[in-house]
């Protein structure tokens, strides 16, 4: 089986890529630096010639408001309607865990676009809601820091390791017949976001401090104990986020 994995050079993506080849199938990356470009629709005709899947899980290359809807809007389009007229028979795409209640940020309204445009397209679809990434601390860090001082709140959330995410979205999605629905996927246990921080800035030897401060937002959003947690019916990583820490 043919499957197309735009971002496919990322971090999701060449992991699911390599699983995808382990399993004996036809994974092809695909991404600017392959020839194949979302928001221009370069190579897209090309690429998904033959496909019986294709699975987003390329990511805007800025995070500004406008910059990011346009993003996902346009490469969205491109992309249903080529994969349209090349007879794909499963689209994936993936998502968040919360992203609609995340529409204070700009970011995640330009991921409710992207959903709805799969959703209004008529193709049969999947798309996957993932937790964040451990692989993501240092960048929670990065956005959260004012005046060299990182300021989180402490609300739970359930991170999961890359590695996860990709056999989720290969092993029980990409694999089997279109949701035309949501399959959440997350870590196996709940941490405190400003301490899971405080423990991967440690572990990479960053300096800095996290102070918990229950008015800092999360990509200019306000986090209680349910934004960013998946509901009862998730799929949980195997990963613990101890052992993620001891293998970095």
């Amino acid at each position: 089986m043919k499957v197309v994995v735009i971002g496919g050079t990322g971090l999701i993506g060449s992991k699911l890529v390599a699983k995808l080849r382990e399993h004996g199938h036809e994974a092809v990356p695909a991404a600017p630096n392959t020839g194949v470009n979302t928001l221009t629709g370069e190579g897209l005709a090309e690429v998904l010639d033959g496909a019986a899947v294709v699975v987003d899980v390329s990511n805007s290359p800025s995070f500004a408001d406008d910059a990011v809807m346009e993003f996902f809007r346009t490469a969205t389009t491109n992309l249903l309607d080529h994969s349209g007229k090349a007879g794909v028979g499963h689209y994936v795409a993936l998502s968040v865990v919360g992203t609609q209640r995340l529409a204070e940020s700009g970011y995640f309204r330009a991921k409710i676009v992207q959903e709805s445009l799969i959703r209004e397209s008529g193709r049969p679809y999947s798309i996957v809601h993932a937790t964040q990434f451990f692989e993501f601390g240092k960048a929670i860090a990065d956005f959260s820091t004012v005046e060299g001082v990182v300021r989180l709140p402490s609300a739970l959330f359930q991170p999961m390791a890359a590695e996860d995410v990709a056999s989720a979205a290969w092993g029980r999605v990409a694999a089997g017949e279109p949701l035309n629905g949501i399959r959440e996927v997350g870590g196996p246990e709940r941490l405190r976001i400003d301490e899971f921080v405080r423990r991967v800035l440690a572990a990479k030897g960053d300096p800095r401090e996290v102070v918990t401060d229950e008015d800092a937002t999360y990509y200019g959003v306000v986090l209680n104990d349910r934004t960013l947690v998946p509901g009862p019916d998730a799929q949980l990583g195997r990963t613990t986020f101890d052992k993620w820490l001891t293998e970095q």
